[in-house]
């Protein structure tokens, strides 16, 4: 098999993996009204299931990134993806909400695999010709794994029970995760260029605090958690208003607002080129801007504006996420994995922290406090990439990476 075969491989095998992570995440997204009817909760509450996932998630990048640096890429990820399947089948089975917040917290520990190691495995094995267009189609697999999760999640909803979805949603599994194993190429590079045995020392806390102690590496941390922060929750609270009057959208009608993420999956496909043609710090501006724009423009509260306004945020959004997690992989010369999975934690906490702190602003206020609330986050991070832009024009020796 040639050298582009394998790379080839790897990047639909890890995309195709990730699209399977992605549907797991966010079907419960797409399954608020059932959710609420089979445990008896507020359908608000069941946004915390995102949360909870997230948070666990976050967290378990850290470990993956760790074992990853040691044992190589691909082994964790092949026993995540195994072990996914049983998960989900374990979903069948739960019959309260707090069974089932305790298997989404287990669930958030497996998804946490592949978005530790993906952008690492592509640095290790990929040459930098290739990494930009790779992390891309990549990015773009994240979107579309989220928009079919939550349309899957929309479907069951309006014509399946809770258990026949969960049955669904392991056999879409199962399916998916044999694929990706297929098509992963049996090399492993940071495996065979290491023969230490698996032992957790000082040299691991090192290399997350060679990334914490780089103040450039905090800055594209905190800029993640804040876009995610309130992207993501948005799209739980917005489904939650339009279910209301004076729209009363149907259950799995509602879910087709996430079609707007396909705006973003546009966005993540070009990122590559626009960041080689107007630079990154340019792009961070704009697309911080156009999140600004795009929620408040949803406050003229109709069909159009709506639309519209989510489709310019999820275009802003997935620009800006792209050129972070881009910038982040090609910045770490050293423990790359620990520096992506760094990056990729405060970005699901922002997420878990999200749904809670927008939470009273929906019970005060509706949707016009979630998009108050929002613009308070989003304010922050349009302050942080002007003052980013600025520090850039005076320490330009800073930015020799820019394009």
């Amino acid at each position: 098999m040639s050298e582009q075969q394998l790379q080839t491989r790897l990047i639909w095998g890890l995309s195709i993996a990730s699209v399977v992570i992605y549907i797991n995440l966010y079907l419960v997204q797409g399954m608020l009204p059932l959710i609420a009817a089979s445990f008896n909760v507020l359908p608000a509450h069941a946004t915390l299931l995102l949360s909870v996932t997230s948070f666990s998630m976050a967290f378990s990048l850290l470990v993956y990134a760790t074992l990853s640096d040691k044992i190589g890429r691909r082994l964790p990820l092949l026993w995540s993806l195994g072990l996914l399947i049983l998960v989900d089948l374990m979903l069948i089975f739960v019959r309260d909400f707090s069974a089932l917040m305790l298997v989404r917290l287990i669930q958030g520990g497996l998804l946490a695999a592949v978005p530790a190691i993906a952008m690492a495995y592509f640095k290790d094995m990929l040459n930098k010709s290739v990494l930009l267009k790779a992390g891309a189609i990549y990015i773009g697999a994240n979107s579309l794994g989220g928009i079919v999760g939550r349309l899957l999640g929309g479907a069951m909803t309006q014509y399946l029970e809770w258990t026949q979805a969960m049955i669904l949603l392991s056999a879409i599994t199962a399916l998916g995760v044999f694929v990706a194993m297929g098509l992963l190429p049996n090399r492993d590079k940071v495996r065979s260029d290491r023969t230490e045995k698996l032992r957790f020392d000082k040299q691991d806390l090192k290399g997350f605090w060679l990334h914490l102690s780089d103040m450039a590496m905090i800055r594209l941390y905190l800029l993640g958690g804040l876009a995610f922060m309130v992207m993501v929750n948005q799209f739980s609270f917005i489904q939650l208003h339009l279910i209301q009057a004076p729209f009363h959208w149907g259950k799995f009608e509602v879910t087709l607002i996430f079609l707007c993420y396909l705006s973003g999956t546009y966005a993540s496909f070009r990122s590559a080129k626009w960041v080689y043609r107007f630079g990154r710090q340019s792009l961070f501006v704009v697309s911080s801007l156009m999140m600004c724009i795009g929620s408040t423009v949803t406050l003229f509260d109709t069909t159009s504006a709506i639309i519209f306004g989510f489709l310019l945020s999820s275009f802003g959004f997935f620009t800006f996420h792209s050129v972070c997690n881009a910038w982040v992989a090609q910045r770490a010369q050293q423990h790359r994995a620990k520096a992506t999975a760094l990056y990729l934690c405060s970005y699901y906490l922002g997420a878990a922290l999200g749904g809670p702190y927008l939470m009273p602003f929906w019970h005060q206020w509706g949707w016009s406090g979630v998009v108050g609330g929002s613009m308070l986050i989003l304010s922050a991070l349009v302050i942080l990439v002007t003052f980013m832009r600025r520090r850039a024009k005076r320490h330009p020796p800073l930015l020799m990476s820019e394009h």
